[in-house]
């Protein structure tokens, strides 16, 4: 028996089967994060994949009693999802891994559209924890649901295709900037600053006030139907217009929009999706608002999770809120949100004894929280040492980490939501480059031993 921990990267002890299999997994995530790059559309691609693995609406599956084998999914206001397939009883408690799809972006205000300077222009706030001197000089796409005011539903995208204008952010020249490199990072950008270009040309408009903003108005109107007033109804997000790209000349890395937390997100459908007649009911939590503090009634901290359970037992002839209570009690859940990895260009921020590392596997976070572990869910050993053990037997590379050194900062995730009935729940995620950054960098060995992980406890 070895009594010092070794540490060794996953690409230190996979075959070359397994090899070839991250790389495959690889290829499989870089296409969800291309096609699902706001909530809404990563909602849609879950709740398509689910459909075509034999899961069925709650709604549908209420018209009977569900029974053990059920494939059952929730599309919680396009937002959110659950998947879940029914184990031998589960009152006796059920596997989840819960994770969230939306990520740091910029959203649209409510009245965006103005002309200055012969430029149109759209006035943004910012959504979740960015670093606002990272998104001017990019290109940027825009991503959106509109009820127009013919009451069309229209899903709008410009800026991904190859053939689609781009977006952009203006910053200072440098011949300029000796105030500007005056402030701190934090001021150097303002919120306020962070107004889009998305138009330039007057050229046919008559209208002598604003006709820069009229030419766009006019461009909305005859593409999607839209007048300046829909805008006040709709829902727009701006993100780098960047696919996802690999790293490296081994392209062992992945350079992406979204990694926080869409790399737990499709760990956790691949996952549930390859889980076949359980033991233990089995259950994919995919939540919206994680980055604004788990607000709102798509997010985790709504009721829509504890509706969706009770919908399901309610189909039992001996249904009482006692068994709900039970159920929830007895779950067991890995908080799936990532990690931040060290980064050997700011090494002084992180504790390299207790740091997660990228390529050393899917990684445990016993507590998150601030400085005193503030806000923290704190594992219990015996959950963690049972995790240690199934991880074991099913091959999977795990490291243990924190996020940063303990008066750093901080972090959470929605664990501590989950804990509140009384469930066993962990931090179980990806370890990460650039969180939080309009690109964000993680491995593609992380990626895929997350995937296996999870797959692991569900089944």
């Amino acid at each position: 028996m070895k009594l010092e921990l070794e540490r060794k990267s996953v690409w230190q002890i996979v075959d070359k089967k397994e090899n070839d299999e991250i790389f495959a997994y690889g290829e499989r995530y870089k296409n969800f994060l291309d096609s699902a790059k706001t909530e809404r559309e990563s909602c849609d691609f879950i709740i398509k994949k689910a459909i075509e693995n034999g899961f069925i609406s709650l709604e549908e599956a209420i018209k009977s009693e569900i029974k053990a084998g059920d494939k059952i999914y929730l599309n919680n206001k396009n937002k959110s999802a659950v998947l879940m397939i029914v184990g031998k009883d589960i009152t006796e408690g059920m596997h989840i891994v819960g994770s969230h799809i939306d990520c740091p972006r910029l959203d649209l205000k409510q009245n965006p559209l103005y002309e200055d300077s012969e430029m149109a222009m759209f006035k943004t706030h910012y959504y979740g924890g960015i670093r606002k001197y990272q998104w001017p000089t990019i290109q940027l796409a825009l991503h959106g649901f509109v009820v127009n005011s013919k009451g069309e539903k229209l899903n709008i995208i410009i800026g991904e295709d190859e053939n689609d204008p781009i977006f952009y952010i203006n910053d200072l020249l440098p011949h300029l900037g000796a105030d500007q490199n005056k402030k701190t990072l934090a001021e150097g950008v303002t919120g306020e600053s962070l107004n889009v270009i998305v138009g330039h040309s007057s050229f046919g408009i008559e209208d002598e006030k604003n006709p820069i903003k009229m030419s766009v108005l006019k461009y909305l109107n005859e593409k999607f139907g839209m007048i300046e007033s829909d805008f006040q109804v709709a829902e727009f997000e701006i993100v780098p217009a960047a696919k996802a790209r690999d790293v490296g000349f081994d392209r062992a890395m992945i350079a992406g929009h979204g990694h926080d937390d869409r790399i737990c997100s499709y760990a956790n459908l691949e996952a549930i999706l390859e889980i076949k007649n359980p033991e233990i009911t089995a259950v994919g939590l995919f939540v919206d608002k994680e980055e604004i503090g788990s607000v709102g009634n798509a997010s985790m901290s709504a009721k829509f999770f504890e509706n969706f359970v009770a919908e399901v037992l309610a189909t039992r002839k001996n249904y009482s809120d006692i068994l709900l209570r039970r159920a929830m009690a007895k779950s067991k859940v890995l908080s799936a949100d990532v990690t931040a990895a060290i980064d050997p260009n700011h090494k002084e921020v992180m504790d390299d004894k207790n740091g997660a590392m990228s390529g050393f596997g899917v990684t445990m976070s016993k507590y998150t929280g601030a400085r005193g572990k503030s806000g923290s869910n704190d594992a219990n050993a015996e959950f963690i040492a049972e995790l240690r053990d199934l991880f074991k037997e099913n091959n999977v590379v795990w490291q243990t980490g924190e996020l940063g050194k303990v008066d750093q900062g901080g972090g959470g995730t929605i664990a501590y939501i989950l804990a509140e009935y009384g469930m066993e729940v962990v931090d179980m995620g990806t370890p990460m480059l650039s969180m939080h950054a309009p690109v964000e960098l993680a491995s593609k060995a992380d990626a895929y031993m997350t995937k296996k992980a999870y797959k692991a406890f569900l089944g």
